[in-house]
């Protein structure tokens, strides 16, 4: 299976480079797996797609501040992007220009009080950096660090907040579990009310978010490892869903990989945690989600291969350049998909 299998011609000017005002305006495409009809909706009409005793699993994980604009001690601008906490003040890291980003390089963030010292280059051009400072770590990134945006958004965030789903509350992700950024807490509150449960999982978003497959056999391509954690509460109510005849609805790729990484051979759910490479393409089973709500996705990416596995390819492409031809918006600030 080829990487250019799950290419679409995406224009430029329909990557949304700002989010919309009220986060459930967005536009919604529905699309149905089994006939691959498509129909147009708004966001906020997604209540009207869900039944009774289906369960909602939303990924829970706040996005760090995580972009560092500081210099060397010669002057030279350097950026670092926090991916992951090794413990001790340790993070590894992507630093721009990687080629002046030596063992032994130093960098200074705001007026000194935070530093840096690459100890480590791993084989993938990873760095290993540790901190100092004085006091609390999250707290010093507050205000020094910026939100780290994808790159094809241009567009300087005024409302950081507005990159943070309304249920954030665990803070480890390098990027927002996006498709969940459209919920607003009214949204949320009638949907429980109509009798569909809000689960919660944790995925912490890396490096594999922003890393392209390189490689012509989509087989060659290697998963960033990314932490996923599955609590007791969650677990029993997902085993309560399955158990009643109800539908586990993801919202995003992320809760789907998490609650496919952490299944039970089943299809039960115990709670645990676990680094995860998990990599869905088409011929994979599914044993625990039964519908998605997702974005439009980056042409030739794992996730539109994720996507694809879930809805069939044909299915997705179509869906995906009737989007093109009636001017949906594109990735994170974008639309949604809800796929059943």
């Amino acid at each position: 299976m080829k990487t250019s299998d799950f290419y679409y011609d995406l224009p430029e000017e329909l990557i949304a480079q700002t989010p919309l005002q009220k986060r459930d305006t967005s536009r919604l495409m529905v699309l149905d797996r089994q006939t691959g009809e498509v129909k147009h909706q708004h966001f906020y009409d997604i209540i009207d797609y869900l039944k009774p005793g289906d369960c909602l699993v939303m990924n829970d994980s706040r996005v760090l501040p995580a972009r560092l604009l500081g210099h060397r001690p010669t002057g030279g601008a350097v950026e670092v992007l926090l991916l992951r906490d090794l413990g001790d003040k340790q993070w590894e890291c992507l630093c721009k220009p990687g080629r002046k980003m030596q063992v032994g390089s130093e960098v200074i963030f705001g007026n000194g009080e935070l530093t840096a010292k690459v100890t480590a280059v791993n084989e993938d051009g990873n760095r290993v950096v540790t901190f100092s400072y004085e006091g609390i770590f999250l707290e010093v990134l507050e205000r020094l660090g910026k939100m780290p945006l994808p790159p094809y958004i241009k567009a300087e965030l005024v409302d950081q907040e507005r990159y943070q789903t309304v249920y954030s509350r665990e803070v480890g992700s390098a990027a927002a579990p996006t498709a969940g950024l459209h919920f607003t807490r009214d949204l949320l509150e009638r949907i429980r009310q109509k009798g569909v449960s809000t689960a919660f999982v944790t995925l912490h978003v890396g490096l594999g978010t922003f890393r392209p497959v390189k490689a012509e056999n989509i087989l060659e391509h290697h998963m960033h490892s990314e932490l996923c954690m599955l609590s007791q509460e969650t677990a029993d109510i997902l085993n309560r869903t399955k158990a009643q005849g109800g539908r586990i609805i993801c919202v995003g790729t992320t809760s789907c990989r998490t609650l496919e990484s952490l299944v039970n051979p089943d299809g039960s759910f115990c709670a645990g945690s676990r680094w995860t490479e998990i990599f869905i393409y088409p011929g994979y089973t599914f044993k625990a989600m039964d519908a998605l709500i997702t974005n439009f996705h980056l042409p030739e990416s794992t996730l539109v291969m994720l996507v694809s596995a879930f809805a069939g390819r044909e299915n997705v492409l179509n869906a995906y350049n009737q989007a093109v031809q009636e001017r949906y918006r594109f990735f994170s600030f974008g639309d949604a998909m809800f796929i059943a």
